[in-house]
């Protein structure tokens, strides 16, 4: 899905949300493209509408010229080497730039877009240039590229946090189970028995599968054979026009001779479900993003690495430097690499025609009758009737005198970079039809007792960094829900759980004190009192912030009850807000006279 959506519907300046975390990868064509829980996504396409937080930006800006044969898994593995995975870009985005986008292919960037979210980015995006509107204009049908809009960065802008990553540092590296950013060099780990290799899923886009190809290729004209061991082999394209691409090349039949099984587009082994699931104990090799414990299956261990690697790592199933074989590839063969998101692929090197916005002298007749110091922002309309703000005084009200505004508790105290695959594994994901039914199995595999803990009191988590890292999966949430957790508390949330958690009606909030996590000790009892946003813990009072939006879908149980009660003005409901008063906002300065 990623895969084709980048390479034939997503455009610049569009704003794109999916129900995945890797809806991000299109990012690498200079749009905003944000990953969101299911529930988020439908109520977008019910209601028109979405809201977010608006968020900070960092910068990274790429120098250098990369080597032959490094694409943008390299790259991007070297980038959480250098920067850490939610450090950084946790709950920002992450906009790319610099003159060594030269040398990025458009799919290297949907490579490096498509793990931002392993970095802790809300989503990366690449500021598109002449290789951007080359790869658009590629396109067959008008429609998927005229409503294009390059936008750029204004002159000055200014950042969270600004980085340089030089392109002619990067080598090809592995990410050592379980994380992704523990990156080391590949001379590192030569060697490295496999049980598995594994070239595929979203991020492994056409360019990489046929280097992977070539790789093998060379391979098996210097002599070399897949040993008959039994050991698992699996290549899986991102998509079919891929795959035809492919056979049509002859490339898949060198996939074949090479002992690699040719599996249907999809995710495979990087969800870890049905057929394609790496056994306990295994060691694997993939191309896959993610090497979170049980993520191939339970109990295996994944590595990560680009296809070059896997594929060099193949004959002898030990971890293998794929780059003699690629100062091997004979340049007319190198011109295979010539694909849809290559940059022998893309013909134009013309700039795009940049927008800008206008200047106050420039405004429509619209914007004028509006004043020069008002933006109006087009919202789709009705003729239905407008609430009031009495009314919604009102049902406030009626909801504060029938629900307890206090929570009372234990603490369950867990750590940092707790995933979703562990919250919800993967395994029971179809089978489980209700909250309680994927609560029987939350943490299952890493905190055995979280579960029993739960039933007995110990009903608020207490946790670190990243919590609900990884997987779009609501059912996360549904899970904690579940097991009878009542709120989430943790230094940091990753952005697409952080969202689901109000979505589906579980209360959770950030806290940063120091002194609140030397106090919230596990066993410890503590209240939270929802009318004045503090909560009590030992001899500690502590305050916390929660949005009116975040605090009102907690209260309604969740987004789709809210919208249930509110229908398509679920919003200005919860909001307290009209269309009306929505329609005209307040702006100074440079944004004077913008339009959108």
């Amino acid at each position: 899905m990623h895969t084709e959506f980048y390479r034939e519907r997503a455009q610049p300046g569009m704003l794109i949300i999916g129900s995945d975390s890797h809806t991000c990868s299109s990012g690498a064509v200079g749009c905003l493209a944000i990953g969101l829980g299911a529930a988020d996504v439908t109520m977008g396409l019910i209601t028109g509408e979405t809201w977010f937080k608006v968020p900070e930006v960092v910068k990274i800006e790429f120098i250098g010229e990369p080597g032959r044969g490094i694409g943008g898994k390299d790259v991007i593995l070297y980038v959480l080497q250098q920067l850490k995975r939610n450090t950084v870009a946790s709950d920002r985005i992450v906009e790319y730039t610099g003159a060594g986008l030269n040398y990025l292919s458009p799919d290297a960037r949907f490579a490096i877009a498509n793990m931002t979210t392993e970095l802790g980015g809300i989503t990366g995006i690449f500021t598109p240039d002449h290789v951007t509107k080359g790869f658009i204009d590629g396109r067959k049908l008008a429609r998927h590229k005229n409503a294009s809009h390059y936008f750029r960065p204004d002159e000055g802008a200014v950042y969270a946090e600004s980085h340089i990553i030089d392109l002619s540092k990067v080598e090809p590296f592995v990410a050592k189970y379980p994380n992704p950013d523990d990156v080391v060099p590949v001379t590192n780990v030569l060697g490295m028995d496999l049980d598995g290799c594994f070239i595929g899923a979203c991020t492994t886009a056409e360019e990489d599968i046929i280097l992977g190809a070539l790789v093998l290729e060379q391979g098996l004209q210097m002599g070399l054979s897949p040993r008959k061991d039994g050991k698992k082999r699996k290549v899986v394209p991102g998509s079919l026009p891929i795959l035809d691409r492919l056979q049509k090349l002859g490339l898949a039949q060198i996939y074949e001779d090479a002992g690699f099984e040719i599996g249907v587009p999809g995710c495979s082994y990087c969800v870890g479900i049905s057929a394609d699931r790496a056994l306990e104990g295994e060691v694997w090799l993939s191309s896959q993003n993610r090497n979170f414990e049980n993520r191939m299956g339970q109990g295996s261990i994944g590595n990560l690495a680009s296809a070059a690697t896997v594929a060099a790592s193949s004959f002898s199933m030990a971890v293998t430097n794929p780059q003699h074989f690629i100062d091997q590839i004979p340049a007319k063969k190198w011109e295979l690499m010539t694909g849809r998101g290559s940059l022998k692929g893309v013909s134009s090197g013309q700039e795009p025609n940049w927008v800008e916005p206008a200047s106050p002298g420039e405004a429509t007749t619209g914007e004028s009758e509006l004043g020069v110091n008002q933006w109006a922002i087009s919202t789709s309309q009705g003729n239905e009737a407008i609430n009031t703000s009495e009314k919604v005084k009102d049902e406030r009200e009626q909801r504060d005198e029938n629900e307890n505004k206090i929570i009372h508790g234990k603490i369950q105290r867990l750590g940092e970079f707790v995933d979703t695959d562990a919250l919800a594994p993967a395994q029971f994901l179809i089978s489980s039809r209700t909250n309680e039914e994927m609560g029987a199995h939350c943490l299952e595999f890493t905190n055995p007792t979280f579960r029993s803990r739960a039933k007995e009191g110990f009903n608020v988590v207490v946790a670190g960094k990243a919590f609900g890292c990884g997987s779009s999966r609501e059912q996360a949430v549904s899970a904690l829900l579940g097991c009878g957790i009542k709120c989430v508390i943790a230094e940091s949330f990753a952005f697409i759980y952080g969202r689901n958690q109000p979505s589906l009606g579980l209360l959770g909030f950030t806290m940063d004190d120091p002194a609140f996590y030397q106090a919230a000790l596990d066993g410890e009892e503590i209240s939270i009192n929802l009318e004045t946003n503090s909560l009590t813990v030992g001899d500690g009072e502590f305050s916390f912030s929660l949005s009116a939006m975040e605090r009102e879908l907690v209260e309604a149980g969740g987004i789709t009850p809210a919208f249930k009660k509110f229908g398509k003005e679920l919003f200005d409901m919860i909001c307290g807000n009209t269309k009306d008063a929505r329609r005209v906002v307040e702006v100074s300065g440079q944004a004077v006279g913008m339009q959108w």
